[in-house]
């Protein structure tokens, strides 16, 4: 028998674990090395999403454990009021990577990290209003839920007061099209803003936005959209709050997303794939800002802000991806794996579209052309699983069953292949057993 299946572990858990969202996976995890994870057979399961999208440079690196326990041999934690030089070197060396954004402060989540730059905005503006994308997530606490339109909305009582959204652009069902049926972006965007104008009451503080909405089914702002929103944003008074807590530190192939638009936020969050897996988040934004903020008493005392111990993990995160050369690698694979998926697409119908940029890209299941299908999306993502290959499906109405693959990027080509090859394997028997009579048989 598996152990898997051993009865204590999961009474144990029934009993006592409160479940917060999804199902938990059928296996009991030992230990995690490399691109993999090991279950209590020891079986090994490729890891396509990095855990929850943050082992940048996949589990237990070396330099990562290292670093841990050397610093948490010197200091872990401190006073809030105390510096030490793990965190000043991490603000330096992530100011340095965004020139223009000089100013860091070091949280732990990335709800955390947006919580604070929304809080921000509103000080220094003066307003209340908040703008996001209808299939966002920015996190699960208070402000950032009220920004979080992609789920989790239902049955909480009232949002904040001021929360806007506007429909996030999609290339695979676009509002508004071109005389080809491309996604009209530039008049979606307009329409958006009228609507926008029309709710506001003149309060408008910041639009917050994933470079990529993640959770919203991998939609990738197209090129150009990131500049035009930041001049709606400029036309209002409003700052413009980019969430890269998936995107930023090299995994789409830049070391922040919004560097191939060129357009640089006022207030940058970074979560996840800065703390390869820890809890370290940061919050960034101009002098001009910063100075702004604390002439108005900007609070944001938490108990773990400036904590060492998650600040030299950040630090020997950026070593590693400098050292080596991970951003270009996030392109160079990534373009691998788009190819390896666009031939799946071409080879069954049920793989709808193929999207995303660097090592964050999607799958979107779907059936008779562009339909959701949630049914043999999830049929895939259970028998991926069982051959021994880790995806995390989005499932969203009015969307089909979309892939969310995110792997490290110390991924090498061979586990791509892997990959890959399990993707095709699990299409072709969910489809199998989904097919006429197979049931009956």
């Amino acid at each position: 028998m598996s152990k898997n299946l051993e009865p204590g572990f999961w009474d144990s858990a029934r009993k006592h674990l409160i479940r917060y969202g999804g199902s938990f996976e059928p296996a009991i995890i030992e230990r995690a090395a490399g691109s993999f994870v090991y279950d209590a057979d020891d079986r090994p399961i490729l890891d396509f999403t990095s855990g929850q999208m943050s082992a940048l440079l996949g589990h237990a690196h070396p330099r990562i454990v290292s670093t841990v326990s050397r610093q948490v041999e010197r200091a872990a934690h401190l006073f809030s009021g105390m510096l030490s030089r793990p965190v000043v070197e991490l603000a330096e060396r992530l100011a340095a990577l965004a020139p223009g954004l000089d100013r860091v402060m070091l949280l732990s989540t990335g709800a955390e990290s947006n919580e604070a730059a929304i809080r921000m905005a509103k000080l220094v503006t003066g307003k209340h209003e908040i703008v996001a994308f209808s299939k966002s997530w920015h996190g699960m606490t208070g402000a950032a839920a009220s920004a979080t339109y992609s789920a989790g909305r239902k049955g909480y009582g009232p949002a904040t007061v001021g929360s806007l959204a506007i429909p996030a652009p999609n290339s695979f069902r676009p509002r508004f099209r071109h005389a080809d049926g491309s996604l009209d972006w530039l008049t979606e965007l307009g329409d958006a803003f009228d609507l926008v104008d029309s709710q506001s009451t003149r309060s408008l503080a910041a639009f917050v936005a994933e470079p990529i909405l993640s959770s919203g089914g991998i939609l990738e702002l197209p090129q150009g959209y990131l500049a035009a929103l930041q001049q709606k944003c400029r036309e209002r008074g409003m700052l413009l709050i980019l969430d890269e807590a998936q995107t930023g530190i090299g995994r789409t192939g830049d070391m922040f997303a919004f560097q191939r638009d060129g357009a640089t936020p006022d207030i940058l969050t970074l979560s996840k794939t800065i703390g390869a897996g820890l809890p370290l988040s940061a919050v960034m934004t101009t002098a001009e800002i910063e100075e702004a903020a604390h002439d108005k008493g900007f609070l944001f005392y938490t108990t773990h802000v400036s904590d060492p111990l998650p600040a030299a993990v950040g630090v020997a995160v950026l070593d590693v991806v400098e050292e080596e050369k991970l951003v270009d690698r996030a392109q160079r694979l990534g373009a691998k794996l788009f190819d390896g998926l666009s031939r799946l697409k071409q080879r069954y119908e049920c793989v709808g579209d193929v999207r995303g940029r660097g090592l964050l890209l999607g799958v979107e299941i779907v059936k008779d052309g562009k339909e959701p299908d949630h049914q043999l999306g999830a049929a895939i993502a259970a028998e991926a699983f069982r051959r021994g290959l880790s995806m995390n499906i989005v499932k969203l109405p009015g969307m089909g069953g979309v892939f969310r693959i995110a792997p490290p990027l110390t991924i090498s080509e061979q586990e791509l292949d892997l990959g890959l090859r399990i993707i095709a394997e699990s299409i072709e028997a969910s489809l199998a057993a989904s097919a006429p009579g197979i049931a009956a048989e």
